[in-house]
């Protein structure tokens, strides 16, 4: 007995090298290289961040972790070997140019004094609402000068350093959220700067890292303080009664 069902046609079998198609409603294949999200960034920088710093020496930088460590909150410390007292900032150098920096800072810094730092007390930038960074002030006889010398020669060579006024410190933390300040401490560490770096920074999402782009010596002397001399009688300070 024959079956009176009509039979289903035979499903056609796939040839060798050709896919099915995506079905409908369904999600669409592999984008193209280059295309949508997580697609390799291939984009190239121009320009770098770089700065000139004076490093602090491994015997100076416990001291300072130390006081890291009453930071709570949004806080996040600078690492001990990343802690430095910035000379010139340079947000944006085109690549072409570091070989300039670098015989720059050769040149300058070769004829410059070793130079001896003191630690003070730290403060908050800015120090009114609340506060971004937390560091702590350096002071040294002709700091401010070379650091001027050093902008000034840097603009000389068409570049561009930041706005902000010179103020010699060393960052020890920085925060985006809010987070309980630090009441002020003293620090009495000091040391003899005898070499300055020009550096690369980088950013990360956990903090900019640093690299070393070129060192140079300080090999200039010391300019011989003039003679203390005893003041006139007329200009004698005189004391109250």
């Amino acid at each position: 007995m024959t079956d009176p069902r009509p039979k289903r046609p035979a499903r056609p079998t796939s040839q060798p090298g050709n896919k099915p198609g995506p079905k409908a409603g369904g999600r669409p294949g592999p984008k193209a290289a280059g295309k949508g999200r997580g697609a390799p960034d291939t984009h190239t920088p121009t320009t770098q961040r770089l700065f000139f710093a004076l490093p602090v020496p491994a015997d100076v930088t416990p001291a300072l972790v130390a006081a890291q460590g009453k930071l709570r909150g949004n806080w996040r410390s600078v690492p001990a070997e990343q802690m430095h007292v910035t000379l010139a900032y340079l947000p944006a150098v085109p690549l072409g140019r570091v070989d300039d920096l670098k015989k720059l800072g050769t040149r300058l810094f070769t004829d410059a004094a070793p130079l001896d730092l003191k630690l003070r007390g730290t403060g908050y930038f800015p120090n009114e609402g609340s506060p971004r960074v937390w560091f702590v002030k350096v002071e040294a006889e002709g700091l401010n000068e070379l650091a001027a010398a050093l902008r000034a020669e840097i603009q000389a060579l068409g570049l561009s350093t930041d706005d902000l006024p010179f103020k010699a410190h060393v960052t020890l933390a920085r925060k985006k959220g809010p987070a309980p300040r630090v009441p002020p401490i003293l620090f009495p560490e000091h040391w003899t700067a005898g070499s300055a770096g020009l550096h690369r920074s980088i950013l990360r999402k956990t903090g900019p890292i640093h690299e070393t782009v070129s060192t140079f010596r300080l090999r200039g002397t010391p300019a011989t303080p003039a003679p203390a001399t005893e003041p006139a009688p007329d200009e004698a300070i005189q004391e109250t009664p």
